[in-house]
């Protein structure tokens, strides 16, 4: 596991506390660099109660999971090492799909995923999600089933339609 790997694995572990406490499931945790910046990245969701695709993540969400993280991270300092800018945000309509279980909730809605490598010569499969077989994504894509291995995903979202 790389360092950035380690980092982010310890913010989500002292991230889910906070956001089981507030009602919000953690979706992603991502450490980049933007113009030299360091960018500690945190993706929160919460179901809509009606039932309609999208979140129902409030501004009090991210800024109750952005103030408790701080005041751990200020705590332990050497966490993140130098400066970084905490951003917490809702994944929007395009949500990302990163763990396992995603790929079941949102079986039957549209989804675009790229691979690492190649599957029949293709990298990227957009159609509707039909859910897990064993360790694979089952995609239906140009007309046809694929089947692509949960560890050969380098991206996975949501793809919202406006109407």
């Amino acid at each position: 596991m790389s360092k950035i790997d380690v980092i982010a694995h310890a913010l989500s572990n002292l991230a889910e506390p906070i956001c089981a406490r507030i009602g919000v499931e953690l979706v992603d945790v991502r450490l980049v660099t933007e113009l030299g910046e360091k960018i500690a990245r945190i993706v929160i969701d919460r179901e809509r109660a009606d039932g309609l695709p999208g979140s129902s993540v409030t501004l009090d969400d991210c800024q109750s999971l952005s103030r408790g993280l701080g005041t751990i991270l200020d705590e332990q300092p050497d966490l993140v090492p130098g400066t970084f800018r905490l951003e917490v945000s809702s994944p929007g309509l395009e949500r990302p799909l990163v763990k396992p279980a995603d790929f079941e909730r949102f079986a039957g809605r549209e989804a675009k995923v790229k691979t690492y490598e190649p599957i029949e010569k293709q990298r990227t499969f957009q159609g509707k999600l039909l859910g897990l077989e064993g360790s694979s994504v089952r995609i239906e894509s140009s007309g046809r089933v694929v089947l692509v291995p949960l560890d050969g995903i380098a991206k996975a979202n949501l793809v919202h339609r406006f109407s």
